[in-house]
């Protein structure tokens, strides 16, 4: 049985960017909100001194009330840190409290040895902590000084007021503020894009947030038929009996361990020319991982849960490269399934064929993610000849015992891509970092006397032997391959302000969108280089 779904009728189909509501604009005399208490933000960088440095939007403000605001902060104590926060209350009728933040100094720009744009990320974790605070006092629609950087003040108050509460009574909902854009007598273009890249950083939070019960391989599905069908985005969801036609005996060696039937996504995102070679977006999509009959440790076994991490993150950068009117095409593959432990699941020394004809020993049922990429990998390379391609996937325990939750680790086999993937990740603040991928890895890979391929190799080093791994699927053609285990799981550190402890981050989203817009806007891009 093949699902397709589709718009096919225009008239019930609207373009993704006029479904997201659009960016107001906030001003003292704004009255739309009635009752409502209404808070604003506002940035103020490090001087000299007692000297205090306001922003354009903030000196705009201080302004309005005759230099009222410029006192209370030299009256209120020392100067306010990068990062952190002051409210006041009651100094202006229009709003229940304002929350002026630090952003450190004024000319912070790239740290080349710190692979990070600064001064965006200052306003970043500036808006984060005053939407926070003002969170905290009750307000239910904030207003955010621009601070010199819209985009990012969109993003980080958008992704430190989300929640997941899904689960809770909804009496018991906690209320989640409005965010607007305090005026700034100019476009909210950057503002706009701020948004819709929180919004889809927070749409893969939700997903990976979600029980595995309630986010079965059926569940997920629907979950992005759901949000990239009212986008115009084409969406096909192929089942156990068109997987066994294709032959994607790899992936159905994984999925025959549980009871949940595997499903295979195809997404189709149409930006450029129809002649255009496509990107191909490729993510794991284990909707729970068990590790198979090599049983993960109970104590943590419920974050995998979020396993489809990687899908998750394809889904949301579809649908932002939508919203954003990106002017290439896209092609996204999920293989979904459930990676569990049966009388029917894969077992130990099990030898299976790829869909490139390669043979594959299995060393290791919890090195489940790779066999599901690698005929994805091929089948998308066969049908759709694409230029580039991404995959995203939850790969590996090593990265993230050589990262932590810094940076994703990152494979290619291309210099240029890399530098492009380095600088989206400057810029957007979700690091990305090169390992190797070495001739070294590959033999260790390929090594065996009695079959191709080893899915989890020999010696150290398992993120290097996944994405060696990988490469035996991959033809001449360009190739990233995103780890993501340490980044796109739980959130184990106070690091990011926007993010919540204890919770999933729906990292690298920002970062993998960020990389479609310069690939698809070069000269733009181009615009925000360091």
């Amino acid at each position: 049985m093949l699902l397709i779904i589709e718009n096919t009728l225009r008239k019930f189909i609207r373009p993704c960017a006029t479904i997201i509501k659009k960016s107001k604009f906030c001003t003292t005399a704004d009255e739309s909100h009635g009752h409502l208490k209404k808070g604003l933000v506002l940035g103020v960088y490090e001087g000299e001194g007692k000297e205090v440095i306001l922003t354009p939007g903030a000196k705009k403000f201080n302004e309005q009330l005759g230099g009222k605001l410029e006192e209370l902060i030299k009256e209120a104590g020392p100067e306010i840190q990068k990062g952190k926060a002051r409210v006041f209350n009651n100094i202006e009728q229009s709003y229940w409290s304002i929350a002026v933040v630090g952003l450190g100094h004024p000319k912070s720009g790239y740290n080349e040895m710190e692979c990070i744009d600064e001064g965006r990320e200052n306003v970043r974790v500036a808006a984060a902590v005053g939407a926070k605070k003002l969170t905290k006092q009750g307000c239910q629609c904030i207003c955010l000084d621009g601070m010199d950087h819209p985009e990012q003040a969109a993003e980080g108050s958008a992704l430190a007021v989300w929640r997941y509460q899904e689960n809770r009574n909804k009496k018991k909902w906690r209320i989640v503020p409005s965010l607007e854009l305090f005026d700034q007598g100019g476009p909210a273009d950057g503002w706009q894009r701020g948004l819709f890249k929180a919004d889809s950083q927070n749409l893969v939070r939700r997903l990976c947030d979600t029980p595995a019960n309630q986010m079965t391989p059926l569940h997920f599905a629907q979950e992005t038929v759901n949000e990239l069908c009212p986008c115009g985005i084409k969406v096909e969801v192929h089942d156990k009996d068109w997987i066994e036609t294709k032959k994607m005996h790899a992936f159905l060696t994984v999925a025959r361990g549980s009871c949940a039937p595997p499903l295979f996504m195809e997404i189709n995102y149409c930006g450029g020319p129809p002649d255009q070679q496509p990107i191909m977006l490729i993510g794991k999509g284990v909707t729970f991982d068990s590790g198979g009959l090599c049983l993960k440790a109970c104590k943590h076994m419920s974050r995998h849960r979020a396993d489809m991490a990687g899908a998750a993150v394809v889904i949301a950068s579809i649908k932002a490269a939508s919203a954003l009117s990106l002017p290439i095409n896209i092609r996204g593959l999920v293989p979904l399934c459930e990676n569990m432990p049966s009388g029917m699941a894969m077992k130990v020394g099990d030898v299976i064929m790829g869909l490139n004809g390669k043979s594959i020993q299995i060393q290791s049922t919890d090195n489940e993610g790779r066999l599901c990429l690698a005929d994805a990998i091929v089948y998308g390379q066969q049908t759709y000849k694409p230029r580039l391609i991404i995959d995203v996937t939850t790969e590996t325990k090593g990265v993230t015992a050589a990262l932590g939750s810094a940076a994703a680790g990152v494979f290619t086999n291309s210099h240029t891509l890399w530098k492009e993937m380095q600088k989206a990740g400057a810029i957007t603040g979700d690091r990305a970092w090169l390992l190797p991928l070495w001739k070294y890895y590959t033999k260790n890979v390929t090594g065996a006397r009695s079959v191709d391929v080893l899915n989890k190799g020999l010696g150290k080093g398992d993120p290097c032997l996944g994405a060696a791994f990988i490469q035996e699927f991959i033809n001449c053609i360009d190739w990233i391959h995103m780890d993501i285990n340490g980044v796109g799981m739980l959130t184990h550190d106070k690091v990011y302000p926007y993010m919540k402890r204890g919770r999933m981050s729906g990292r690298p989203t920002r970062t993998l969108i960020q990389l479609l817009y310069q690939l698809a806007c070069p000269q733009e891009g181009a615009k925000s280089d360091k």
